[in-house]
């Protein structure tokens, strides 16, 4: 028989090896498998724009069987009018405005560091700089490579590479500074062979999924749809050929179906591999858009390249509202949430929380698990955002200016300081914002004005 001593040793080294590393993915004898993760982003996907949205004149089978098994959020939210900021916060859990000023902050330091920039070359290099800073954050597929995870890129990526972002692998490889001179650049800047996803090939995500069976994977699935050109192929606009709608209504719906199509090819391949039940599937769009089935875009070449005024670029709810979707097979359950609050930020901090990972301490985001499950009620009251960028008769990117918009139990409000323009509305009895009530409702536009007041001056504007 062991000695007391003996076992009080071989009990204390037990205790002092499992400590918790919040560094490390827990362990245990019978470890549980940890889930895949696709996180599906819509490009220049409205919100009504679903059949689970009711718009039962858009044909989205797959994304209505998504949303129907698990949990939908009808009033999400992303931060910007626009993409990039918007994906920006789905990696790093952070808004727009706070990584712009990180970002701007390690600049500083890093002129600072380096003498060897000369003086004539700063703004160049800081130019550069900026392509590359996503490397220096710990970005979700950062995080999740502590907890064995994979991770692959495909789509929509700005960040020069899919190094920058983090992931093991990805389909886009960045630019030479001699592409920088050539039309087919701004292509490049905005994902390169990424915007291939789903548009021609969905090659490069089974090869990812073959290539790493064997543990788990998070795939960024952020394929260039419903995004311009509106060239579906006629298998999708055949669809809508014959409907009453504009033409331009059509050749939009007809891109949206492309999108969902290839969301059910992925989840086809995922069941054949036996990795479809152990995938928590995730959707959000990046920035809103307007085309209605009667609105007709397509001689105005600003509204065909960016939808109608109260979409992308623009300072409407529509412009920044996003169905948010948390789908995993017999583990989250089918739920339609069409009164709580949720921001895009949200998002990556939900992904951790249901891995068990550590939500890093400066993430804006906060975990919607607990809500999901059932367990917890409370959520978001209200989501503040801001703009640097509105659509312009001028200039098809648009023109810089300063705003702020709140939305606020059923009210949504807006600041634009540089047109000195500001518009409330009921959005509960008025979705599509054709009622500024502003003229007879001056005390609810005045509190929300200061709460936009104070979250302005809190980040230092």
């Amino acid at each position: 028989m062991k000695s007391f001593g003996h076992l009080f040793f071989v009990v204390f080294i037990m205790i002092t090896s499992c400590k918790e590393d919040k560094n490390v993915a827990p362990e245990s004898e019978e470890k549980q498998e940890l889930p895949n993760v696709i996180l599906l982003v819509g490009d220049d996907q409205g919100y009504p724009y679903f059949g689970f949205m009711g718009a039962d004149y858009v044909q989205t089978p797959n994304m209505d069987k998504l949303a129907a098994n698990g949990t939908l959020y009808t009033n999400g939210y992303v931060p910007e009018n626009h993409c990039r900021p918007s994906l920006q916060t789905l990696m790093t859990g952070t808004l727009p405005i706070d990584y712009s000023a990180q970002v701007e902050g390690l600049i500083t330091k890093e002129i600072s560091n380096d003498r060897t920039i000369p003086v004539q070359d700063v703004d160049e290099w800081k130019r550069q700089f900026r392509f590359n800073a996503m490397k220096h954050f710990e970005t979700l597929p950062r995080l999740l490579s502590k907890y064995g995870y994979r991770s692959f890129q495909g789509g929509k990526w700005w960040e020069f590479n899919y190094q920058n972002g983090g992931f093991d692998e990805g389909m886009t490889k960045g630019w030479s500074k001699e592409d920088e001179g050539k039309n087919e650049w701004f292509l490049k800047f905005m994902g390169g062979e990424g915007r291939a996803l789903a548009r021609a090939t969905m090659q490069p995500v089974y090869d990812f999924v073959e290539r790493n069976s064997d543990q788990p994977f998070f795939i960024w699935y952020a394929p260039e749809l419903p995004h311009y050109p509106f060239d579906a192929p006629d298998k999708y606009y055949n669809l809508y050929r014959d409907q009453d709608m504009t033409e331009s209504a059509k050749r939009y719906y007809a891109n949206c179906t492309w999108f969902d199509d290839g969301v059910g090819e992925l989840e086809r391949y995922l069941k054949e591999k036996g990795e479809y039940d152990n995938t928590i599937f995730i959707y959000v769009n990046d920035n809103g858009w307007e085309q209605a089935p009667n609105q007709e875009f397509r001689s105005d070449s600003l509204r065909w390249h960016n939808g109608g005024d109260k979409g992308k670029l623009s300072m409407y709810d529509q412009s920044f509202r996003t169905p948010i979707i948390f789908s995993w097979k017999d583990r989250i359950d089918a739920k339609k949430d069409s009164i709580n609050l949720i921001h895009s930020a949200d998002i990556p901090a939900t992904i951790l929380d249901f891995i068990g990972a550590e939500i890093p301490e400066d993430y804006f985001g906060t975990s919607y698990k607990d809500h999901i499950s059932g367990i917890q009620t409370e959520t978001r009251t209200e989501i503040i955002g801001n703009i640097n960028q509105m659509r312009s008769e001028e200039d098809m990117m648009g023109k810089n200016v300063e705003g702020y918009w709140i939305r606020s139990g059923q009210w949504f409000y807006s600041w634009n300081l540089t047109t000195a323009t500001e518009r409330l509305y009921n959005i509960v009895k008025d979705p599509n914002s054709d009622h500024d009530l502003i003229g007879d409702h001056p005390e609810i536009a005045s509190q929300l004005k200061q709460q936009l007041s104070v979250w302005k001056a809190s980040k230092g504007r």
